[in-house]
């Protein structure tokens, strides 16, 4: 044979593999090294990027003496043609014709070599090989998570060498230990990126009219930044030329985004920049670093899939170490109602979409669209009932006639939810009305900030008046009407210059 195909994402090398792939190679074989997605990387399924698995997989090479070929292959949907997809991917990079004529293929996960046996080709298993099997690669890296220092003893010089020179052990820990981000580095697996990215750029001149007089020049960071619209706008600025713009975004289709529109020449400014980090998992800047904080449609996220109050107030606090003496965090976002606890009458129209016997309760297993297509074909009344059995942050509720009694918090959870069915559970899953306005003042005060007279909490009355009232109506217990209360909060917030 000419050459060993090891395809595989190879985030750590071990000191098996390095045993076992010189008794394969023999004396004079290639190792061609597939490395799977190569275009991933900060996710609990990839937490380590292609090119320093790259410089371990060379360094390995090197100390073992292996000639090898490293070839990226890009993250595909489930294909039962993957191996073909690698082949190709190896003979584009390489030129090279890998056939079962001149390569055996060197793989331990069985799907994956099957396909290569449907083709012809030779496989060895690896470490299934042998007995005892040894650990696996990843069975090493979920070691160094979990921080046993064994690792070091089971994983090849090559891989210690560079997790050490790279500071990788500590961020891998930090990916594949997250307790919000999922395998794919999104905060949900349902959700539809592309409507959030259309979303947060149409209303980015919206955001950035109601908050650019509160900037401050220097360093600007955006915090959940999305595809980065916000920081286009900022970018056109005159006053911040001058300026570092910073976007911080965990989801990993919306940071790639962000890195695709830099690439492409979207900002003017050189000290454009993007991190990918999940705010939850500690301090994203250094201290006294940061002159303003932008934080859009952000906070109630981190008050939804983190531990509520705990991890909103842990955030505050982390903002507030990050900026500098007089510096400004600006914080726009959803806000409940003042008098949360409430209870209401909730009237709602039952004509307006079907109105089936009862709410389905296998959402969660429908594909997205499915589910999109059936909640949106709902009646205002029936998409109620669906949201409280979807509803991750259950609530009770009791009917009164045709209208439904429950806090006025939970009513506008649902009110200002309800059309979201292209992502129906990903919203499902969050809530908005967590924090009233008095609870943010209070938080603020609380953990040191300056509250600026700026700061007000608002009513979306487009969305009153399109989306909420033609379909539904609040009383109190007594059916007299009620306004409709406030649904967004507005917070400007200064370190004081002597802290």
């Amino acid at each position: 044979m000419d050459f060993v195909l090891f395809p595989g994402r190879h985030h750590v090398l071990t000191r098996f593999q390095a045993r076992h792939l010189r008794a394969l190679a023999g004396d004079g074989a290639t190792v061609v090294w597939a490395v799977t997605s190569a275009n991933h990387a900060n996710t609990r399924r990839n937490p380590v990027p292609c090119h320093r698995r790259e410089a371990a997989i060379e360094r390995f090479s090197a100390l073992t003496g292996l000639r090898s070929l490293v070839v990226p292959v890009f993250d595909t949907a489930p294909t039962g043609r993957f191996a073909e997809v690698t082949l190709k991917n190896v003979t584009v990079a390489t030129g090279l014709e890998l056939t079962p004529d001149n390569t055996v293929v060197a793989c331990s996960t069985p799907e994956v070599a099957a396909l290569y046996e449907k083709l012809g080709f030779t496989v060895d298993a690896v470490e299934a090989s042998v007995t005892p099997v040894p650990e696996r690669p990843w069975d090493v890296l979920l070691r160094l998570a979990a921080g046993d220092e064994s690792w070091r003893e089971l994983a090849h010089p090559a891989t210690v060498d560079v997790f050490d020179r790279y500071r990788l052990a500590d961020a891998v820990r930090t990916v594949v230990n997250d307790p919000v981000v999922g395998d794919e580095g999104g905060l949900t697996a349902t959700r539809d990126y592309r409507t959030y990215a259309e979303a947060f750029a149409d209303a980015a001149e919206r955001k950035w009219s109601a908050v650019r007089e509160y900037v401050r020049p220097g360093r600007i960071v955006d915090i959940g930044c999305g595809a980065g619209a916000v920081l286009e706008l900022a970018d056109r600025e005159p006053a911040l030329r001058e300026s570092d713009l910073i976007g911080v975004e965990v989801a990993r289709h919306l940071f790639d985004e962000c890195v695709h529109k830099k690439a492409q020449g979207t900002f003017a400014n050189p000290n454009v920049f993007f991190y990918r980090r999940n705010v939850l998992g500690g301090a994203v800047l250094p201290a006294r670093s940061v002159d303003t904080t932008l934080t859009f449609a952000l906070t109630h996220e981190i008050w939804s899939y983190g531990k509520q109050y705990a991890s909103l107030r842990a955030f505050v606090e982390a903002i507030y170490e990050h900026t500098v003496p007089g510096g400004v965090w600006i914080n726009s976002d959803v806000c409940g109602p003042d008098d949360r606890d409430r209870p209401v009458l909730l009237h709602l129209a039952g004509g307006d979409g079907d109105n089936p016997d009862a709410p389905r309760r296998d959402l969660a297993q429908l594909p997205p669209a499915e589910v999109a297509a059936y909640v949106g074909g709902l009646s205002t009344r029936a998409r109620f009932e669906q949201f409280a059995v979807d509803f991750r942050f259950p609530f009770a509720y009791t009917m009164v006639g045709d209208a439904v009694r429950l806090r006025l918090a939970d009513a506008m959870d649902f009110l200002t939810r309800k059309d979201y069915t292209e992502n129906w559970l990903p919203e499902t899953g969050e809530q908005f009305c967590g924090m009233a306005y008095a609870d943010w003042t209070e938080l603020l005060a609380d953990t040191g900030w300056e509250i600026d007279t700026a700061s007000r909490a608002v009513r979306n009355d487009w969305i009153v008046d399109n989306r909420i009232a033609p379909v539904a109506s609040l009383t109190d217990l007594d059916g007299r009407p009620l306004d409709w209360p406030v649904t967004h909060v507005l917070s400007v917030a200064r370190r004081p210059l002597n802290t």
